[in-house]
């Protein structure tokens, strides 16, 4: 039995060497497969350590300039913003201004208007006066002129002031004195003052037109220094608001990098 083909082919199949050997061959095989895997997890730990070196070198560079650039735009910011809250207080002050300054002008400018239009009331009635009163004297009918209204008008005239003429006049109106035709003293007083009061009215009423002139340049030149300083009001607190945005979103992003 122990010589024939079949126990000699059971004796190989089973041989204890040739299974060492194959067990040694198969280990063998996979220390090496091992040992490739770890140098290629070596390699590509190495290639990692070389570039994430580099990259976290890189981001820290990149993050010390983008600290320095965000704390050099908060510091221009920042003396803007303040600059700008500075300006805000005198365009504010120069706008009250300009409103206080329209304001006053505008209440002398209508107190001297009151007063020349009473003052030309006044005017045409004493002008209308002394022509009926002229024209009544030159035609010889003192008596009538003496009951009118006209009469009336002249003796007002006469009371606000002390003049030898004013005197003459009132003491005619009052009928303390008579009148002569043909001297015509009444006449030449009455054309006398009327040629007085003309001129006054004249100077007033060139006075009066210097004054609105000058009410209109003044009223012009406030009106635009108002709009030139509301309009930068407008500009200014609208950047100051984006400023103060700006401000705190990169504050937040310096306490972020």
């Amino acid at each position: 039995l122990a010589g024939s083909p079949g126990a000699e082919a059971l004796s190989v199949g089973v041989n204890p060497i040739r299974k060492v050997v194959n067990l040694l061959q198969q280990m063998q095989k996979k220390v090496t497969e091992e040992g490739e895997k770890e140098k290629e997890l070596y390699e590509k730990f190495e290639c990692w350590c070389k570039t994430g070196a580099k990259n976290l070198t890189d981001s820290i560079a990149a993050a010390g300039e983008k600290i320095e650039a965000l704390g050099a735009e908060l510091k221009a910011d920042a003396e803007e913003k303040a600059k700008l809250e500075e300006d805000l207080k005198q365009h504010k002050a120069d706008r009250e201004a300009a409103i206080k300054a329209i304001n006053e002008a505008t209440a002398i400018r209508e107190k001297e208007a009151a007063e020349y239009a009473k003052l030309k009331a006044e005017h045409g009635a004493n002008a209308a006066a002394f022509e009926k009163a002229i024209g009544a004297l030159e035609r010889g009918m003192s008596g009538a002129f003496l009951q009118s209204y006209s009469a009336d008008v002249l003796r007002k005239f006469a009371q606000r002031g002390a003049s030898e003429d004013r005197r003459e006049l009132l003491a005619f109106l009052s009928g303390s004195s008579s009148y002569a035709p043909q001297s015509g003293q009444i006449v030449g007083i009455l054309k006398t003052m009327s040629d007085e009061m003309l001129a006054d009215y004249n100077a007033a009423t060139e006075t009066e037109t210097e004054a609105i002139r000058v009410f209109e340049e003044l009223m012009a030149a406030k009106t635009t220094e108002k709009k030139l300083a509301s309009e930068a009001i407008e500009k200014k607190t609208a950047r100051v608001a984006e400023l103060g945005i700006a401000l705190a979103e990169k504050a937040n992003d310096l306490e972020d990098t």
